[in-house]
């Protein structure tokens, strides 16, 4: 029997290490350290082509992944270096005197018109004080909205400045959705001047007065037309109030500004209009256009003999003005820059005399000032406004 044993002992061996058969020795067991072989991890997803572990490598490890953390710390530093980097080269372009560039003077109405005429000599008094060019671009059309919403939405710094005036305080009635808000879309300067508009007519119109330009009208009702720099300005809300004290209706023709509507009026294309006296009185002076009539409480000295058009109508005044602001979100040290310096400009010498000279006077005041006479036009043409009954579309 033992002799069996020995002689299958073997055999016993190599069966009980294959199939489990039998029980090795406790002491062969105990004597082998652990791993006896090779350890598989099985990890229960997909993976993916970042490196790390194949979870994606954000947070454990496995297959050479990055200890726990170690990848947000790196982007976070990452984004640290961006964002100093960024502030570097940043910083320095506000630490930057202003005008740091080319400043834009836009005038919402066609070349000739009064706006257009004061925002070509401030431009060239300031180009000449900075030393850094400051031109003017015609942005016509729209009742002025489409100048001021380049203006309304360009970059807060200064580079963009907007020639405003009566149709800037008349639109936010006027008109039923405007692409931007007056108020807080553009930041007050300073007021520029301040004209009386002019009733102007053509030779071969046969009235020679307000009376009779009124006489004529009821005898040719819906016949005579009139001109304007464009619905909703101060020329054109200045001959509807002529109608409505007169009694008479007309028909208005509005124009993309002042100057066209000069044009047409010299052509003969209409028979008067009310313009502003700055660009109208060399076309008076020439002969080429009458002056019947000014809108003022009185009579201007550049147009001595002309009556107001009050003394036939009673409570008639309509004036013209004209001011400087900016878009909406300004610094306010830039804001007061620009106050100062076209503040110098107006009250130049040649400045006074050349507006003085054309009927008009010359602005003043802080932009706080201007800001509350801006709202209080908002306010007064708001009623003559609704009165009347006009709307734009």
């Amino acid at each position: 029997m033992q002799h069996r044993n020995a002689r299958w002992k073997p055999v016993d061996a190599v069966l009980a290490a294959m199939f489990g058969l039998g029980c090795p020795p406790a002491s062969a067991a105990v004597g082998q350290s652990y791993p006896l072989k090779p350890v598989r991890i099985v990890v229960p997803f997909a993976q993916r082509r970042r490196t790390g572990s194949r979870r994606g490598g954000w947070s454990w490890g496995g297959d050479g992944a990055l200890p726990p953390g170690l990848w947000h710390r790196a982007l976070r530093r990452l984004a640290i270096a961006l964002v100093a980097v960024v502030s570097f080269l940043v910083v320095p372009s506000f630490a930057q005197p202003y005008p740091s560039k080319p400043v834009r003077i836009v005038v919402p109405f066609a070349p000739g018109g009064p706006n257009d005429i004061l925002a070509r000599v401030i431009a060239q008094k300031l180009t000449e004080a900075w030393g850094q060019q400051v031109f003017v671009e015609n942005r016509a059309g729209g009742g002025t909205v489409i100048g001021t919403e380049v203006v309304a939405k360009s970059a807060p710094d200064g580079h963009n400045l907007l020639m405003v005036s009566t149709s800037h305080t008349t639109n936010p009635t006027l008109v039923r959705k405007l692409p931007f808000d007056t108020l807080r879309d553009l930041a007050p300067v300073i007021l520029v001047a301040n004209s009386s508009n002019v009733l102007l007519a053509h030779p071969s119109l046969p009235a020679r007065s307000v009376k009779e330009l009124i006489a004529l009208a009821k005898t040719r009702p819906d016949q005579v037309a009139y001109g304007s720099g464009g619905n909703g300005t101060s020329t054109h809300l200045s001959g509807e109030m002529l109608c409505q004290m007169g009694g008479v209706t007309m028909i208005h023709v509005p124009y993309k500004g002042a100057g066209p509507a000069n044009i047409a009026l010299i052509s003969g294309q209409i028979t008067w209009m009310f313009g502003n006296a700055i660009p109208s009185m060399p076309l008076i002076n020439s002969g080429r256009l009458r002056a019947l009539a000014v809108t003022g409480k009185q009579p201007i000295p550049a147009l001595p003999g002309v009556p107001t058009v009050a003394a036939t109508l009673p409570g008639f005044e309509a004036n013209s003005w004209y001011g400087v602001s900016a878009q909406g979100g300004t610094p306010r040290d830039v804001i007061t820059k620009l106050n100062q310096d076209i503040g110098r400009v107006l009250r130049t010498s040649d400045m006074r005399a050349r507006l003085e000279a054309e009927g008009a006077e010359a602005g003043s005041g802080s932009p706080e000032e201007f800001g509350s006479f801006f709202r209080a036009e908002i306010d007064k043409w708001a009623k003559v406004i609704k009165a009347a009954g006009i709307k734009l579309e």
